[in-house]
Parts: C-alpha cells; structure tokens; sequence
C-alpha cells in the first residue's frame, strides 16, 4: 500500500502531466495488489479484476490524453521512470503468482495480465510523451 501514497500526491498536487502519470501509474499498483491479493487469499476473482485493471486502466489514461491534449501539449509530462517501475515490479509479481498458482488455466491468466498491464503501461507513456504532436507531424527527437 506504500506505492499508492505517491500515486496520491501526483495527482492532487502538481500539473495536469503528472496527474495523468500517477493515475496509470496507480493502476498499476492497484493491479499487482490485486494479483497478490488473489493468491494470498485464495480467491481467483480477484485476478479477474486486475485482468479488466489492466485492459481498462490503460485505456483511460488514453483517453484522458487525447480530452487533454491541448493543455499536456504545453508541456508533456515524462512517464518512462514510471513506466519502467511498473514493469519492473509485474515481473516478479507475475512470476511468483505462476509459480503459487501452478500449471494451468490460472497461471495462463496470470502471464495475459502482466503482458497486458506491461504493453499497456509502454502504450500509455509513449501517447504521453507525445500528447503535443498533430496528426501527421513528425516526432523530432
């Protein structure tokens, strides 16, 4: 629960950037609590939640940055840290829920929702990074 309290003060404190960083960051966290939590309690649905955390969560800050492109366009906010921590953390996540849950249909889950919440943090920091760019112009790096 310690990773929410930055997600907290990114998004009530700070820039429009930085809140949309720490919302998809903070569904990421949501996301791997709910995978521990499944395995620590023994409750398969909660894997389910983080599976639809981990499809809708990307998504919303998609859309937040597309309702919100003029005003990130001033200055866009920088996600790979973030970014780079979340998927540092599904990793041993994903792998130690696998190896608690075994071979089967739920470890399969478990691989599809790190792979998801993974592409879908990669997904979310690159259309943040370039919230400022029109339709068609090139990316000047």
């Amino acid at each position: 629960m310690a990773g929410l309290f930055p997600v907290v003060w990114g998004v009530s404190t700070g820039p429009l950037g930085r809140g949309v960083v720490a919302q998809n960051f903070g569904t990421s966290v949501v996301c791997l609590v709910m995978l521990l939590l499944a395995q620590g309690y023994g409750r398969p649905a909660y894997t389910d939640l983080a599976l639809v955390l981990a499809v809708l969560g990307p998504v919303g800050t998609l859309v937040y940055t597309r309702l919100l492109a003029d005003e990130l366009g001033e200055a866009p906010p920088k996600a790979q840290l973030p970014t780079v921590l979340a998927a540092a953390a599904t990793v041993p996540v994903v792998i130690a829920s696998c190896v608690a849950a075994g071979p089967g249909r739920a470890a399969v889950k478990l691989v599809v929702v790190g792979v998801l919440l993974v592409a879908g943090n990669v997904i979310s920091s690159r259309t943040l990074s370039g919230a400022h760019l029109e339709p068609g112009e090139a990316r000047r790096d």
